[in-house]
């Protein structure tokens, strides 16, 4: 049977393209679809929740999910992706040693999920379960995901973290995924692993990807326009001291 996006609770932002605002940290997971293959843009903070992420991404696309893009290693945003099994996935260059095992930086994934509330049963199934990233950016990948449907990865960091990956979705409108370096619930975190000297040229980077008409999706909020990214990356470039 058919389904809707928004029977769903998916908000659909063009042809084919949608996201969701997941519960618990509002975190953003996306969704672009093409002839036989689809592509989800995050994956929640848990095996479960990545679970049914998956299982609503395939009743929307109609098949299974072939691709998994990763806008950066923090655990709200990656701690489902092993319910992705066979997707390729994608990172930026260097997500692959963050969930290398027995590195330091899996450890410190399951550590910031706890510390920010998630049960520690469900933490620790999750970095265990962390695949490395078949697929590291460096610049930028277009994607071809059939019927006419390709997706730009593109390297865009470092800023919110050392690793951060945008995706644009070409159309009318365009879509840009911008991870965490666009936050609109609230202001953007500067954890440990941010670079904020760069952060502002990220933003720089997301506005060239995407334009002056195209949706920007933040991985936390509500969905932007230009204009509101433009005023983040200069509210960023005062917060840290960065000149143009």
């Amino acid at each position: 049977m058919t389904v809707t996006w928004e029977e769903l609770g998916w908000e659909r932002l063009a042809a084919g393209v949608g996201r969701c605002r997941l519960p618990g940290w509002d975190c953003t997971a996306g969704l672009v679809v093409g002839a036989g293959a689809a592509l989800v843009v995050d994956t929640g903070s848990s095996l479960g929740e990545g679970a049914r992420l998956r299982a609503q991404a395939q009743r929307l696309a109609g098949h299974r999910v072939t691709h998994l893009a990763l806008t950066h290693p923090h655990f709200d945003h990656v701690f489902g992706a092993a319910a992705f099994a066979g997707a390729e996935v994608y990172g930026a260059v260097g997500t692959g040693v963050v969930f290398a095992r027995g590195g330091h930086g899996r450890e410190a994934l399951r550590s910031d999920a706890v510390a920010e509330g998630l049960d520690a049963r469900a933490a620790e199934e999750a970095a265990d379960a962390l695949a490395g990233v078949r697929h590291e950016v460096c610049g930028e990948w277009t994607l071809d995901l059939g019927g006419g449907r390709q997706v730009l990865l593109a390297n865009v960091g470092p800023g919110h973290t050392g690793h951060d990956l945008a995706v644009l979705v070409p159309g009318d409108p365009e879509v840009v995924f911008c991870g965490d370096l666009v936050e609109e619930s609230g202001r953007p975190q500067a954890g440990p692993d941010a670079v904020p000297s760069h952060w502002p040229a990220a933003l720089d980077r997301l506005l060239d990807l995407g334009g002056e008409d195209a949706r920007y999706v933040p991985g936390h909020g509500a969905v932007v326009d230009a204009a509101f990214v433009r005023s983040q990356r200069d509210a960023l470039a005062a917060r840290f001291g960065v000149s143009r």
